[in-house]
């Protein structure tokens, strides 16, 4: 019973908790990792107390023993060395407030911080840093003191305190905090110390003086002194606000600082023996950052750089004072605090004190003069140490010498140029900003963006200064980039300045923090940055980059100067990442050129940036060219003078080509106004202009056009071509010069311009072309010669242009007809000589003219006495005048009787070049070949075959089948035909067709292209027309068919297979015709049951092929065989002659199942087509017992039902008690198969058993040895049982509370049919029955105590349970192997050895056995293989509506140990909690090659659930033959080519494979199918994306996942490539949950990006890729091995070693 708290609480005593106290401070000082500690926290201490000074003294033991008197030794004039001198006392003193009591008690509490607002100090430990030097300090303050000691030199800390005693002079106002050194040592470096102090004081609030002294010499002594401070006022335009609205900045003032310092030259000549800072290193960003980490500047809390070697100092004494000094200006911001109570109360708890209402945050801004003299102060120092005061100039290359000051410096930089100050809250050790705790970060982060506002406030000022400098210089109505040089330059620096100094360099050890000061400088002002241009200072936004490309013509536009650009280039790419600079646009380009014309120089340079990036697209965004050329305007000519031109570039057409002829264009003559000026066009390729710009070069044709238009021809008589001789003579000799590299086209432009216009100069003044004549044109006199007036002779170039031109050669022909053929002077043989003489002069046109005139006669015929009258016709229309020509009746030209024709004379070619008719036209000579006049036809026929192969080559004949000119043969009468009428194969006369005569050779039918057979259109419309009259013509034609049945096409044999040309007798003696595919050509099988049904024909070897091809097949289909059937089922039946023939067919249509039709199956289903038995008593009138059953008392009945009228008789039992009241299907497999696939019920579905027990027998024996004898044989059954799934599995049924065995007084068993208008029911008394409450409820099995247990009963009541459909067969097996001994089942060949393995292990109690044995029988069972959830784990997790994280990776082979192994050594599937997963698939792959080698011969007979196969189980043997390693290779390269997207038939692959002895022993398998419920979201590099249906988020899958699987798809590529596997055969999937991490559907391989992503990603993303190559190179070998294995059994086991033996050199490749 529980006892409440209070209780035992009221019950209970105090005991209090010790502390460790030396423990409790060492831990808390090993927090304080920088140097100076003890120092900083005590000035610290003092500023908060409000001292204005502080000294510092160092005391060695003999200046302590000699002012206390102890020693008489004077102490050494001799200097001692700073470095090696031990001294053994601190001591650290104070002007501040007196030590009053609550500051007494405070200062032996530990972590009792200052609860005062107004203070640095916070967490109450840092007096206690003086524990890290000594052990007992001493304080003293007024007239009190307080030491410290360890009591009993143990671990608890006690402190003393006391009145110092009374003095006439009255207390000291000094603080003092003496310290006894644990051990002595040399005091820190004193030049560093220095430095460290200078940095300190400089935001100390009330602190203004410090000195340090070895011994009684002070070594430094500095003073602070401020200025005025000056209200600066807030930039316009700058958000003065945070974000959440804690903190408002309320004013900026600038207050000057001055530090003045007088150290001693001993501290300089003692500094450390260091470098001098020349430079500073600028890190590279690295990937890990390791370096920088390990080097950095983290652990020093005093901003400084480092020192180098001292030189020697020979002349200046030691104790010499060097006076320094240095000028700071600090920019200010007061800031508002409001905070709400809960962040409120939350900073109280973290530091102890209420936050302030008000606050400060200072800046030190070192202006560029500023800097500049501190530089130079630097280098007059005499030593190499350099300044003290250098860590607190500014840091302008981010070496991380800038800190942020609590007070005093933190380790913690700024990222900027210098150094900042505010009340952030500190870590407890003060080296850094806590950003950790979610309030204080808060705290700090809103101080972080006052920071980054004042930060930009220092900025915007700076820049307003240089802006006013720069504008006050420029004269008034000057452009702003008219200022002074020097001016320039010196404004250029002090902006380059401030740009360096508020450049964002990453911070240590916070990065965060420049970060955030950065986001809050930019973000404070929006999208406005002051910065320097080449036009003064502008909005970042107006201000360009620099691009030479522009400089020589953009002469206006602000750009950010070269210097700024490459001495700023951090913070101007900030600038462009935040899109508040950019570089020059287009628009820049436009706003200048509108502003103002470009001089030459200027303009060619623009048209070359143009022409650049029209090459480079792709580097600029072009906008449309029109608005460049609209806005670009050129100044041409001397400005403000009468010869300056202003040319539009919109105006501008064409352009002069300096290197082709056009640059021969006379430029003093007239030019276009559209012309680019020659002397910018020169600067440039054609090539670039075209391109760049819609201008053309001028040609040659378009300068003539111009300067021949009748308005340019007006303006100067002295450049009209029409008038100036001299001109036009320049003019043809421009033309003539171009001439041969003109196309014909632009010679047709020059011919149009120049032929209507008087531009040759003759004899007779300007003449158009067509009227002037060359010179030897001298038929006749009185004719225009042409006549140049330079007197210079007309040249080849010239001629060719002035005949190009038409200027003629001869006279015309016209002018020769009406002149000599009307005078009848010249016959046709003279005019055909006189035309050959001047052929080579006559242009195209009078070429065509000359084709078209009629001047030509031909020979007549005489009528009687008189002749005709002569007519003339053109040369096209007569023909050569030859014999054989005259012999067909043609037209042949007169050529007359004087001269005598010869075909190879000049006038004969010129007449033939005319159109004289060589040849006749084949249309002509095909039109002869047909003639009535037989002598005509002979003579046409003989010259076309002399003549076809020279000169009618283009002979179609299918261009004349409608002539009939082929001689043909009908029956034997000659007749003529066309050429689609006609066939030279005599075969076809049988058929009617016509064919050639023998006396027509077989070159003549070549060249007549007569086609040997007739088309099968012919032959076809033939047979539909007439087909055979009787079987022999059948014979006969059906044979010539035969030989040419390849010609016929698919669609004509199916149009003849439903033809009826096939002549069969009929029983009336006369002949029918039927189809092809209504007719069989028969054989030995079953040829006289189905002759009853079916005709067979047989017409010969050939012509059955003819036939085959149309559709008779050589028996009938199923299909065909199911229609007879189903026409009419009882005359099949009668026609059967008996079952044993119709059970025969029906074997046959079950077999052929798939082959049938659905339409047809429909039909079956619902037709009597079923063979059903019913027995009946047999009528001698004994009576039958049903208990007895005995097959002689009974007769069976068979009739025809349908389907659903019969029943599968699955139940022996009740068939006994029922089977004379219903027809049952034949007891065969195949047909039980088949009356189910149509609808018939099993009897066992239709009875319903009904159990009654009397009382229960309590600790039954025989319950508890039937249930042992039970799980002992079952496994060895369910070894046998190979063709149904069971519904539990062995494991399942192994626990008591899944399988039960009973023991009752007696059991009844009542059973019930219900078959459509039947029921029944009969109850008998039973030794066993089995139950089962639903489909998931425990299995008990019930056994008679009054009787001997029935094995046959216990079978079928557990077979009834366990599996889904069991079979009689089933039961007499089991109860075989439940009945029989062990060692005689072992005798019978079963494998009983698992067995008595089993039994010898519990007998011995060995415990590693019975776990091997266990595993051995507790497979689960075997599912579909169409089962979507294939998994590689062994047992998967249910999907939920979240995603869960993936099992750890399985090991990617099999779920087994390896045969002959122990269970221990087997694979594991590690815990993603306690096993790493790097190191699981390749140790585990190391397996495989070891396992691979036990793979053949089996170690152990088949597995308790063997795998479901589409073919027997094979057999194990011990067949001896090993096979060749290259059928082995053949099947893996068959294995990866079967990979495919998804679709294809993965089975047909295995009928290729080649039989592999070592794979054919099954062994145990998992489940092995594909996934449902896919939806296809995409594609990324040719790899399709799958989602489960429960994944949310689908449409935005792919953007939020795209890097992930873009690495994912990496792996699979180069892995793809190991296997040489097609990248689209692989497609990634995406679940929520589960064990599936890969499956293979058909030949396509899916894998999970969800077990990527859990397992191998994160590696990936840094570099790491071995682990995942490694995992999912196995995975992949996996999944293609089931393109060969489908289930998971020992020949999947093989070809997976064997695809990683092959490719694993591969892999190595890929490995780092």
């Amino acid at each position: 019973m529980a006892v409440p708290r209070e209780s035992l609480w009221a019950s209970g005593h105090d005991e209090s908790v010790e502390v460790n106290q030396r423990a409790l401070i060492d831990k808390v000082l090993a927090r304080y990792s920088g140097e100076f500690t003890v120092f900083r926290e005590l000035l610290q201490n003092s500023d908060d107390a409000q001292a204005t000074a502080v000294e510092i003294h160092f005391d060695t033991r003999a200046f302590i023993d000699n002012t206390e008197g102890s020693s008489d030794t004077r102490p050494s004039k001799a200097l001692p060395d700073l470095k090696t001198t031990l001294v053994h006392r601190w001591t650290f003193k104070n002007n501040g407030i007196i030590f009053r009591d609550e500051d007494w008690n405070r200062l032996k509490k530990i972590a009792e911080g200052n609860p005062d607002e107004e203070k640095i100090g916070a967490f109450g430990v840092g007096f206690y840093s003086l524990f890290s030097v000594t052990e007992e300090p001493f304080v003293t303050s007024g007239d009190q003191w307080m030491g410290f000691y360890w009591k009993n030199m143990k671990d608890q800390l006690f402190a003393r305190r006391g009145q110092l005693p009374s003095s006439d002079d009255g207390h000291s106002p000094w603080t003092t905090f003496e310290m006894v050194l644990r051990e002595p040592a040399p005091i820190p470096m004193a030049f560093d110390f220095t430095r460290f102090l200078a940095s300190s004081i400089t935001f100390m609030t009330y602190l203004s003086e410090v000195s340090f002294f070895f011994d009684d010499k002070r070594l430094t002594r500095l003073t602070k002194k401020s200025g005025i401070s000056k209200e600066l006022g807030l930039p316009k335009g700058l958000r003065t606000s945070t974000d959440s609205g804690i903190m408002t900045i309320k004013d900026i003032k600038c207050t000057p600082l001055h530090i003045q310092a007088e150290v001693m030259q001993w501290v300089y000549s003692s500094s450390s023996e260091r470098k001098r800072p020349m430079s500073f290193f600028k890190p590279k960003a690295t990937a890990g950052s390791f370096f920088s980490t390990l080097f950095g500047f983290a652990g020093n809390s005093t901003p400084q750089h480092q020192s180098a070697p001292l030189p020697s100092v020979k002349d200046l004494d030691p104790q010499t004072l060097i006076e320094t000094s240095v000028a700071l200006s600090i920019f200010s911001a007061d800031v508002d605090v409001r905070l709400n109570k809960k962040i409120s109360a939350e900073l109280y708890r973290s530091t102890r004190k209420n936050p302030p209402n008000k606050l400060k945050y200072e800046l030190i801004y070192t202006a560029k003069d500023e800097y500049d003299a501190s530089e130079r102060e630097e280098e007059q120092q005499s030593a190499a140490t350099g300044s003290i005061f250098q860590g607190l100039r500014a840091d302008l290359e981010g070496s991380g010498a800038t800190r942020i000051f609590i007070g005093h410096a933190t380790g913690q930089t700024t990222g900027i140029g210098g150094h900042m100050a505010a009340r952030f809250i500190p870590t407890v050790e003060r080296e850094s900003i806590d950003l950790m705790d979610r309030n204080v970060a808060i705290w700090n982060q809103e101080l972080l963006y006052v920071g980054g506002f004042l930060a930009r406030a220092a900025y915007e000022m700076e820049m307003e200064t240089v802006k006013s400098h720069w504008e006050g210089s420029i004269p008034l109505g000057l452009p702003p980039t008219s200022v002074d040089q020097q001016l320039e330059t010196w404004l250029r620096s002090r902006s380059l300045h401030a740009l360096k100094f508020f450049t964002f360099h990453p911070s240590t050890p916070s990065a965060e923090v420049s970060q955030q000061l950065e986001k809050a400088f930019f973000d404070c002002a929006g999208f406005n940055f002051p910065l320097i241009s080449t036009a003064g200072v502008r909005n970042a936004s107006d201000v360009r980059l620099p691009d030479s490309s522009f400089s020589a013509f953009l002469k206006q536009l602000p750009m950010l100067p070269e210097d700024i650009l490459a001495d700023a280039p951090t913070t101007i790419g900030i600038l462009q990442s935040r899109g508040l600079i950019k570089s020059i646009g287009f628009e820049d380009v436009l706003r200048e050129l509108r502003s103002r014309p470009l001089m030459e120089d200027e303009m060619v340079a623009c048209l070359k940036w143009w022409i650049s990036i029209n090459k480079e697209a792709s580097k600029f965004q072009l906008a449309p060219r029109t608005q460049f050329l609209e806005a670009a305007i050129l100044s041409f000519g001397a400005p403000d003078s009468n010869d300056e031109k202003i040319i539009p570039l919109s105006s501008i057409r064409s352009f002069i080509n300096a290197r082709t002829f056009s640059a021969i264009i006379p430029q003093d003559g007239p030019l276009p106004d559209d012309l680019l000026p020659p002397s910018i066009g020169k600067h440039f390729a054609a090539n670039d202009l075209i391109n760049s710009f819609p201008w053309t070069e001028l040609s040659i044709p378009d300068w003539l056009g111009h300067i021949c238009s009748a308005p340019v021809r007006k303006v100067n008589p002295d450049f009209n071509i029409s008038l100036s001789a001299p001109w036009a003579e320049r003019v043809l000799l421009v033309v003539a010069k171009s001439w041969p590299n003109l196309p014909a086209l632009a010679k047709g432009e020059i011919y149009t311009h120049l032929k209507t216009l008087p531009c040759i100069p003759t004899s007779m003044g300007m003449k158009t072309p067509d009227q002037s004549y060359f010179a030897q044109a001298n038929l006749f006199n009185d004719l225009p010669v042409v006549m140049l007036p330079s007197g210079s002779s007309i040249k080849t170039p010239l001629e060719r242009v002035f005949v190009a031109l038409g200027v003629r050669r001869h006279v015309d022909l016209q002018v020769v007809f009406n002149r000599m053929i009307k005078t009848n002077e010249w016959t046709v043989a003279d005019l055909a000589k006189y035309l050959v003489s001047i052929q080579s002069t006559l242009s195209p046109e009078e070429w065509a003219r000359l084709k078209m005139t009629a001047a030509f006669f031909k020979e007549e015929n005489m009528k009687g006495d008189t002749w005709q009258k002569a007519t003339r016709y053109q040369a096209q229309e007569l023909y050569e005048p030859v014999e054989t020509f005259r012999s067909l009746g043609l037209p042949v030209m007169d050529w007359g009787k004087q001269t005598k024709w010869r075909s190879s004379s000049d006038e004969a070619k010129f007449l033939f070049e005319l159109g004289l008719i060589r040849y006749p036209p084949l249309p002509v000579l095909i039109d002869l070949c047909a003639s009535a006049n037989s002598h005509t036809r002979t003579t046409a026929l003989k010259y076309l075959l002399d003549h076809i192969g020279s000169h009618y080559e283009d002979y179609d004949p299918s261009k004349y089948e409608a002539i009939a000119f082929i001689p043909a043969m009908r029956a034997s009468t000659p007749c003529m035909g066309t050429v689609k009428e006609v066939f030279s194969n005599s075969d076809w006369a049988m058929m009617g067709f016509l064919v050639t005569p023998t006396t027509l050779q077989p070159d003549a039918l070549s060249k007549l292209k007569i086609k040997q057979h007739p088309p099968t259109t012919m032959v076809v419309d033939l047979l539909e027309r007439m087909p055979p009259k009787n079987q022999v013509e059948a014979r006969a034609w059906f044979s010539v068919l035969g030989s040419r049945v390849s010609d016929f096409s698919s669609m004509e044999l199916q149009r003849m297979s439903q033809m009826k040309i096939v002549p069969v007798p009929s029983e009336d003696g006369k002949s029918r015709w039927l189809q092809p595919t209504r007719c069989y050509f028969g054989g030995d099988n079953q040829g006289k049951f189905h002759s009853k049904l079916f005709v067979f024909v047989s017409f010969g070897l050939l012509a059955n092929s003819f036939l085959t091809a149309c559709g008779t097949k050589h028996e009938p289909s199923v299909e065909e065989v199911v229609q007879i059937l189903l026409e009419n089922p009882h005359k099949f039946f009668a026609s059967a002659e008996g079952p044993a023939q119709f059970l025969a067919e029906l074997r046959n249509i079950a077999v052929n199942y798939k082959l049938i039709r659905p339409g047809t199956i429909a039909r079956m289903k619902k037709a009597p087509i079923l063979l059903g038995s019913k027995r009946k008593p047999r009528k001698d009138g004994k009576k039958v017992d049903l208990d007895d059953f005995d097959e002689d008392d009974w007769e069976v009945q068979y009739d025809l039902r349908k389907a659903e009228d019969i029943i599968i008789a699955n139940d022996t039992h009740a068939l006994q008690a029922f089977g004379d009241s219903f027809f049952t299907a034949p007891q065969e497999d195949i047909l039980e198969a088949f009356y189910t696939q149509l609808g018939s019920r099993r009897l066992s579905s239709l009875v319903k058993e009904e159990y009654q027990s009397s009382a229960e027998i309590k600790q039954s024996k025989i319950a508890a040895e039937t249930r042992a004898l039970i799980l002992e044989r079952l496994p060895l059954f369910l070894h046998e049982h190979s063709h149904a799934r069971t519904r539990v599995s062995y494991t399942w049924l192994t626990s008591q509370v899944n399988f039960a065995v009973k023991t009752f007084g007696r059991l009844f068993v009542k059973k019930t049919l219900t078959f459509g208008d039947i029921r029944l029911s009969r109850q008998q008394e039973a030794s066993a029955v089995a139950t089962r409450a639903g489909n998931t409820g425990p299995i008990h099995l019930w056994i008679a105590g009054n009787t001997q247990i029935d094995m046959y009963e216990v079978a079928t009541s557990l077979n009834r349970l366990i599996f889904d459909s069991p079979r009689a067969n089933d039961a007499l097996l089991f109860m075989t192997i439940l009945s029989t001994d062990l060692k005689a089942l072992k005798r019978r060949g079963y494998n009983v050895d698992r067995i008595l393995r089993q039994q010898k292990a519990e007998g011995e109690g060995t415990e590693e056995t019975k776990v091997e044995n266990l595993m051995l029988l507790s497979k689960p069972p075997m599912r579909n293989l169409e089962d979507p959830a294939f998994l590689l784990a062994s047992n998967p997790a249910t999907p939920s509506s979240s995603p869960t994280a993936p099992p750890a990776p399985p090991v990617p082979l099999i779920s087994k140990p390896p045969p002959g192994k122990p269970l221990s050594e087997a694979p594991k599937t590690p815990s993603p909690a306690t096993e790493p997963l790097p190191t699981t698939p390749f140790r585990n792959s190391l397996n495989l090659f070891k396992w691979k080698k036990d793979l053949a011969p089996p170690p152990e007979p088949s597995p308790l659930i063997p795998p479901v196969s589409h073919k027997s189980p094979v057999t194990p043997t011990t067949d001896s033959h090993v096979t060749p390693l290259k059928n082995i290779s053949s099947n893996i390269d068959m294995a990866i080519r079967a990979c495919r997207p998804e679709s294809g038939n993965l089975l047909r692959n295995r009928q290729e494979m080649r039989r592999v002895q070592e794979s054919l022993d099954e062994g145990y398998c998992d489940v092995s199918g594909g996934l449902e419920d896919l939806n296809l979201i995409g594609e990324m590099g040719n790899v399709r994306i799958y989602l489960t249906q429960g994944v949310p988020d689908q449409k935005d899958f792919l953007i939020n996942k795209q890097d992930l699987i873009a690495r994912f798809i990496h792996i699979l590529v180069k892995l793809s490539r190991v296997y040489d596997l097609p990248l689209t055969s692989l497609h990634v999937f995406y679940d929520i949950g589960g064990g599936l991490i890969a499956f293979n559907r058909n030949g396509s391989i899916f894998v999970n990006l969800r077990y990527y992503m859990e397992w191998h990603d994160k590696d990936v993303g840094v570099g790491n890729l071995n682990q995942a190559y490694i995992s999912w190179f196995f995975t992949l070998a996996h999944e293609i091995a089931h393109n060969l294995v489908r289930s998971h059994n020992s020949e999947h086991e093989f070809y997976f070693s064997a695809i990683c033996e092959k490719h694993v050199m591969n892999l190595g490749g890929l490995l780092l």
